[in-house]
């Protein structure tokens, strides 16, 4: 066995949490700290089971509505961001609220309330359900016109000279986005957007990280949870670049048969997988075949978001 020549494993760089993600989560342990147990938390903090259940373990309630949520307690909404309504009604009921929200999703909606306020038709570029999409709809005054795909595009109902203007789920890149924006931007002869810089750092440079991957390795592994958008997006793109690629959530996902004929291996994880589950995924190649680990090149992320001032000093 000695001659076995050793699986060649690629970590995609970055990787893994995102500014917004590292916030949300310390957003948490901050206030279990401070305030002690139970926080509740509307919806999943992030989407990643992992994550969500250690807090859970630390003390952390998650509910789904707040009518789940007793008198007086501490709440905290997810990263993805709520609805004015649920605003509304933590204010109603008098409830301690932590606001978790990503800052790059409040600056969507601050955008669409710019756009809606110069009396421009909104149109949503994201995912119908996802609860960063619901957020901002409810966040913007007036109807939001979602839009998934260039078929969206092509059945709205705007004469072409109407002032529009576009916005986009933040866990969508610049270059999910194009091809979209440049249909509308042919259906429409007064579109405003904003400027592609604005659109997620830490999603554009996870999905340049797995493009730039897939030329050096013949299977791809993205560590994430099923109902994450950017996870299931590198997967995508793994797959797009002619490479199997899997999404899994950890280690124990690892199908051995993946392997067979594989010489070189990369593992990137999605903004909301924490790196333990990355290590886990190592372990687990490393149980059935040896394995080199080498980190590849790739764009540093040095971005920090502020806590709320309340948790600054927990």
């Amino acid at each position: 066995m000695s001659d076995v020549r050793p699986l060649e494993v690629f970590l995609a760089q970055p990787r893994g949490f995102c500014a917004g993600v590292v916030r949300a989560i310390e957003i948490v342990e901050r206030a279990l700290e401070k305030y002690g147990p139970p926080v509740y938390v509307r919806h999943e903090i992030v989407h990643n089971k992992y994550v969500v259940e250690s807090l859970k373990a630390k003390g952390a309630i998650f509910v789904e509505d707040l009518s789940e949520v007793p008198p007086k307690a501490v709440t905290v909404f997810s990263a993805h961001g709520v609805a004015r309504s649920v605003e509304e009604e933590a204010a109603a009921r008098d409830l301690p609220v932590l606001n978790a929200t990503c800052p790059l999703v409040t600056k969507v909606h601050n955008q669409g309330k710019r756009y809606t306020s110069k009396g421009r038709t909104l149109i949503l570029i994201g995912h119908a359900g996802h609860p960063e999409v619901e957020g901002t709809m409810g966040q913007v005054p007036g109807p939001v016109l979602l839009v998934q795909n260039l078929q969206d595009v092509a059945s709205l109902t705007l004469p072409s000279d109407t002032p529009v203007a576009y916005i986009t789920q933040t866990t969508l890149s610049v270059d999910d986005t194009k091809d979209i924006i440049a249909a509308l931007s042919k259906r429409f002869s007064d579109i405003q957007g904003p400027d592609t810089r604005d659109i997620c750092y830490a999603t554009q440079n996870r999905q340049s990280a797995v493009r730039d991957m897939s030329k050096l390795v013949d299977l791809i592994l993205v560590v994430g949870a099923n109902n994450s958008s950017n996870s299931n997006r590198l997967r995508e793109i793994g797959t797009e670049a002619g490479i199997p690629s899997y999404l899994i959530a950890d280690g124990s996902e690892l199908n051995p048969e993946w392997l067979v004929g594989k010489k070189a291996v990369g593992i990137t994880a999605g903004a909301s997988a924490p790196e333990v589950l990355v290590d886990d995924v190592i372990e687990a190649l490393r149980r059935i075949v040896p394995v080199t680990v080498s980190m590849l090149p790739g764009r540093e992320e040095n971005i920090e978001f502020v806590l709320p001032a309340e948790l600054a000093t927990a």
